[in-house]
């Protein structure tokens, strides 16, 4: 561990009053829910949930874009997230004229890949979801995004995630860990997913994580890892461009963990440097200049810039800029290991033919 990560830590140490305080409003808060004293509402639609226990990246955008690559086909599915960091407030649903400061950074990601989704952004879940219908009356599914630790809304199939590197189980509460809901919350989800494993994790440390989240006999867990793609230009993704091992790149992001990244990387260039920005940073022409500049510095004859998919719909807005410009973006999936991703899928569809088969009996 580097001093500065040392400093850091022993701060977050420093901080542990206010991690207890925290700690015991989110501990009545959810005894309030348990005890009915705070109401959750359910509807009478689907509704899967995907979210986690702490603040920072364990997967939830690519994981909402599973859902919808699986869905789409048979599905009418619709996405509600909050919206984090835009510039508008209330209710709002993605269309042709959207940007990533009206809607947020993910929505707006969603939106561009798959446009035939209502993609709905709402602070308020409960306001939104009826005006959601209301615009589209078809949707079959709705995917709360980052919706967990909101109970105001009841979700029929929850899905946690929690990273390899940070499990739940080894976390505390802000600000002195990362956990935003306690750990027993894990209790309220019908899958649990541990993400950004190392692609050869053994049967062995398999079990061993299983022990230990300790999953109720309805749990079930599933492991993934990152797959990365073929990077392509941030205004034309039919321009794809394949990392090789002659390559310098500088990294551009403005997100919550880079650690993945920045491996997969290292592990495909001759050499990199960085440049990052606050998680959801919303890029100025002034960053994109010192952007420009970093990147002229860099002096190996072969050199490219990648960005994220997240980062890339806050830079778009530079079209005139970043024609000639030489960013690409990596995108990224999940891949689930142990050949069991024929058992999450089945998961997923079967929640929402129950559902709706219920309902038609009901």
């Amino acid at each position: 561990m580097n001093l500065a990560n040392l400093t850091f830590q022993s701060i977050r140490f420093l901080l542990l009053p206010f991690a207890l305080l925290y700690g015991g409003a989110v501990w009545l808060r959810n005894r309030m829910y348990d005890k009915e004293i705070l109401k959750s509402t359910s509807v009478n639609l689907p509704i899967i949930c995907v979210g986690n226990l702490s603040v920072g990246g364990t997967g939830k955008s690519p994981m909402v874009e599973y859902l919808l690559r699986l869905l789409t086909p048979t599905f009418q599915p619709a996405t509600l997230s909050r919206g984090y960091k835009r510039k508008t407030k209330g209710y709002a649903l993605a269309n042709d004229h959207s940007s990533a400061l009206e809607i947020g950074d993910e929505p707006m990601q969603f939106h561009l890949k798959f446009p035939a989704v209502a993609v709905a952004v709402g602070e308020e879940r409960i306001e939104a979801i009826p005006q959601l219908l209301h615009d589209r009356p078809d949707t079959d599914v709705i995917i709360l995004d980052d919706g967990f630790q909101h109970r105001s809304i009841k979700a029929g199939l929850n899905i946690l995630l929690t990273d390899y590197n940070n499990l739940f189980t080894r976390d505390f509460f802000l600000p002195t860990g990362d956990l935003r809901d306690e750990r027993n919350s894990y209790k309220r989800a019908e899958v649990i997913i541990v993400t950004k494993c190392i692609p050869d994790l053994s049967d062995k440390e398999r079990n061993e994580i299983i022990a230990e989240i300790k999953p109720l006999p309805h749990q079930q867990i599933y492991f993934s890892t990152i797959a990365y793609g073929t990077p392509y230009h941030i205004l034309n993704p039919q321009h794809e461009f394949k990392l090789h091992k002659n390559l310098e790149i500088l990294l551009v992001t403005g997100i919550a963990n880079i650690d993945p990244l920045k491996q997969h990387i290292l592990d495909n260039s001759y050499t990199y440097e960085k440049i990052t920005f606050g998680d959801h940073h919303i890029f100025s022409i002034d960053d994109l200049k010192e952007i420009n500049k970093r990147f002229s510095k860099l002096d190996h004859e072969e050199k490219i810039m990648i960005t994220t998919e997240k980062d890339a719909v806050r830079l778009v807005k530079f079209k005139e800029d970043l024609e000639n410009s030489p960013l690409f973006v990596l995108p990224i999936r999940h891949r689930i290991l142990f050949n069991e991703e024929e058992q999450l899928k089945e998961t997923v569809i079967s929640f929402i033919r129950n559902f709706s088969q219920k309902n038609k009996h009901g």
